[in-house]
């Protein structure tokens, strides 16, 4: 039992900091919104996090299998300053993102309430 816990922790855990690296990826993306020649890169974020979970033993952390997972984000109309930065699709993926993470870290919280209860039930009983 104590196994399968720790194991969705740390799925959710990775899950956690590849979000987070997600939103930093995002937020640049729009930070650099009007400098000419940027390109909007984002994750194969799937990807990542079954490289991420899948081969636990890898000497890299999350930020290393994001970055092997980072693609160039295909421009939605040409701009004759070469940016490719689409503002609408990065704030949509800045929010959709941000509820993910938020999901997880609430994940997260509840699966480290539930084994304190039940450390304490067991104390007690």
């Amino acid at each position: 039992m104590i196994n399968r816990l720790s194991d969705s922790l740390d799925f959710q855990s990775q899950a956690l900091a590849l979000r987070s690296e997600r939103q930093r990826l995002l937020a640049s993306n729009i930070a650099n919104a009007d400098t000419p020649g940027y390109v909007a890169r984002d994750m194969d974020f799937a990807a990542a996090l079954r490289d991420a979970t899948g081969a636990a033993t890898l000497p890299r952390g999350a930020g290393g299998v994001a970055e092997a997972h980072l693609r160039y984000a295909a421009p939605s109309q040409t701009n004759l300053d070469g940016n490719s930065v689409d503002m609408d699709r990065e704030r949509a993926s800045f929010a959709d993102n941000s509820v993910k993470y938020e999901a997880t870290l609430r994940f997260i919280n509840g699966h480290v309430r539930t084994m304190l209860d039940a450390m304490k039930s067991h104390q007690q009983g």
